[in-house]
This record gives structure tokens, sequence and C-alpha cells, in this order.
């Protein structure tokens, strides 16, 4: 059996290995990570782990001991230097790594601030991994000052947990709104409100001038001249798809590095899974960057590389919890043109591209989420009207 290496031991690495070893894989399974901790959970990271509610022990997606138990060389804190696709070979550490198939899972990086606007001061700080968030960690003080850079999920988790601590909390959107990118304005206007009664202030089309400080952050200047004190500063301003290796070879980037629709790249003997990687959708190449695209595409890859051939169909879902309010969204949105809200305590809104449902926000009504991921699943369209009634029972579109 062929000799597996897969760079990137974060959820799409680890879901892989195991995938490959629960489909009877019996070559030789390395995992390299350029982290010293094995496998773990994102998550988790900017919520409980920073809240001092989980161990770090907890988050490890599987006790370490499994590797070894399922015969996965695992190899932490070795960062992957290049590719040589001649001699199908990997440059880890100091060492050359053979390989009959390589998979890269290099996830994604977090875009920084430029160094021109003080991005580089002391006291800026991102939130991607395990060493960010030990480093901002301390920074977590009741009455302390924060602002946060960007209006996206990350931006919103962030100020979520920091006035769950009790700091002063000012957040701040160069777009127009908040979720701009990613959900309706419904949407964005209950996640602002919701916001705004936990004391955040959000400043909605601000430009950010420069972050104040010689030896470290204390503020930013807005375009409109104001200034904001701070003691530490997050740029929760997205992430960009970990190419380099890839590109380095010489493979095919698009939007991520291009795959086929078996997650195979440019090369026949390389293939990638996981938030670095985009595949064929609907004419175009698509990235994903959620943990469940990284557990179902990585898996699929895994299949492939036993033998199966079968296109990655992905059936999207994601995530965001805000305060006590999960934000659970099924499908995906692009190219909607209506709007469909669901009313109540909890709203759900539905969005379609003329007759065709694509995509769901449910803001805590956990069934609304379900039945639409159904429907999604299912191919249905359900009926607008019905949808609008919150007396109408959303199960009975199921069996229409």
């Amino acid at each position: 059996m062929q000799n597996v290496v897969v760079v990137g031991a974060g959820q799409a690495g680890a879901s892989l290995v195991a995938k490959l070893r629960a489909l009877g894989h019996d070559g030789e399974v390395t995992l390299i990570g350029a982290e010293p901790v094995p496998p773990y959970q994102r998550p988790p990271l900017s919520k409980a782990y920073l809240l001092g509610e989980m161990a770090l022990e907890r988050l490890f997606l599987r006790p370490e001991r499994f590797y070894a138990d399922h015969d996965v060389t695992l190899r932490l804190g070795t960062p992957v230097h290049g590719i040589d696709r001649t001699a199908r070979t990997v440059t880890a550490g100091d060492e050359t790594l053979p390989y009959d198939a390589l998979v890269l899972a290099t996830g994604a990086t977090p875009r920084r601030l430029p160094e021109e606007v003080g991005g580089n001061l002391p006291g800026v700080h991102v939130l991607r991994d395990l060493a960010d968030v030990d480093a901002m960690a301390p920074e977590f003080v009741p009455g302390r000052r924060v602002v946060i850079i960007g209006g996206g999920y990350i931006g919103l988790e962030a100020a979520a947990v920091a006035a769950a601590r009790g700091l002063v909390v000012h957040l701040l959107e160069l777009a127009p709104r908040i979720l701009g990118r990613v959900a309706a304005s419904e949407t964005a206007d209950f996640v602002r409100a919701l916001h705004q009664s936990h004391g955040v202030d959000i400043r909605e089309g601000t430009g950010l001038v420069r972050i104040t400080g010689t030896d470290r952050a204390t503020g930013v200047t807005l375009a409109d001249g104001t200034h904001l004190d701070a003691d530490f500063v997050i740029a929760g301003i997205g992430v960009t798809p970990a190419t380099a290796l890839a590109e380095a070879a010489g493979l095919a980037i698009d939007n991520g590095i291009r795959t086929d629709a078996m997650g195979r790249t440019s090369d026949p003997h390389i293939w990638a899974a996981g938030d670095c990687a985009s595949f064929p959708w609907r004419g175009g190449q698509l990235r994903l960057e959620s943990v469940q695209n990284a557990i179902d595409q990585a898996e699929a890859v895994a299949a492939n590389l036993s033998g199966a051939e079968a296109a990655y169909v992905p059936e999207p879902w994601f995530w965001s919890d805000q305060y006590d309010l999960k934000l659970q969204i099924a499908g995906l949105n692009t190219g909607y043109d209506r709007v469909v809200i669901r009313p109540g305590a909890t709203p759900s809104h539905w969005y379609f591209a003329g007759d065709r449902f694509l995509a769901v926000d449910s803001l805590g009504d956990a069934r609304a989420y379900m039945i639409g991921k159904r429907l999604l699943s299912m191919g249905r369209d359900p009926d607008p009207a019905v949808l609008a009634d919150p007396s109408s029972d959303l199960k009975a579109l199921l069996k229409a």
C-alpha cells in the first residue's frame, strides 16, 4: 500500500489520517504539524479555553496515544520547508521524507494589520491558533479596554468573550455594516442589538487611520478624527488560505490550492483538503472555512486515496457562539435575492434566489436550523408563506 504523508495537523489532517486507518489503509501514514501539540479543536480556543473554562488536554481532538495505537507517525513542532515533486519527497525539519501520496491540509493564516498603521506593535493580537490565544489571555482582565477591528464572526466572537469578562469593548467595521459578506442585514441587525445589549460599542462604516503607541498599542485613531483609548487591540479581519508551500512547488492556485472534485491538485500525487483547498462548485472554485468542511472534505480525500473515486459534494453548515446565543447556518446564501423572516424571540432568516431555497440563519432556533438543513439535503424548496407564519409547523415541510 502507498506511503501517505499529510502536511498540517489541524482538523482536516487529523480527520484524514483517522479515516484512512478506518478504511483499512495499511501503508505508512505520517502526520506533520508545525505546532508542538497534537491536533486540537479551534472553536473553543476563543471561548471556553480563553475564558479558562477548558484545559489544554480537553482541546485535543484525540488522545495523543491514538496516533501510535493506529500506527500513525506524528511529527509535531516540525515545519515543512519544501516539496520535491520529481523525487516525491518533502523536507520536514531537517529530514527528507518520501511519499507516494502527499496531502496538503495547511489550513489558513490570519490577516494582519499593516505595519504602517501600527499592526506590528506589541498589544496587537490576532486570533487563530493556540499560541495566539495564550498570548492574548493575560489581556482579558475586567475593566481593561479593547478595540476589535473587524465585524465578521471572528471579531464578534472575540467581542462577546471580552464583554462577558467585563472588559470595555469597542468594535470597528470598515464596511457599512457588520457581517456584510456573510449574512443578510436582518441577521446583522439581530446580532448588533445583542452585542449592544451587552455594552459593546459597535461602529460601522468606520475607517482605521492607525493604532497609536510607541512601545505598545495604546489606542486607535479613526478616519473621522476620533481617538479610542485601548489597553490592547484584536485584529479579526479574516484569514487567507495557507498556500505558500503549494505555490513554491508550482501547484495551481485558485482561491486556495486548486483541486478537482476528488481532491487532487494539479499534481496527481498531491491532494488537498480543508481551509487551504478550493474545489469545483457551480462552475467555479469554492473554498469553505469551517470545521464541518475540514472533516467532510478530508474524509472524502481519504476515501479517494483508498480508491473510491467519488466527487466531494459539500452540505455546508456553520455555527457561531455569541454570548448564550448559538447562531447556526445551513447552506450557502451566495446569490440570494430575497430573505424570508420567521419571526419570534429566536427568529430565523431563510435565503432564496427566486424560488430556490439556498440557506437559513437560525438565531437560537435549533429546530429551524435542523429542518432547513434537511430541506437542503433533500433538495426541497419550502413555501415562503409557511416559513413566515410563526404558527405553522415547520416539520410538515419535510413531508410536503
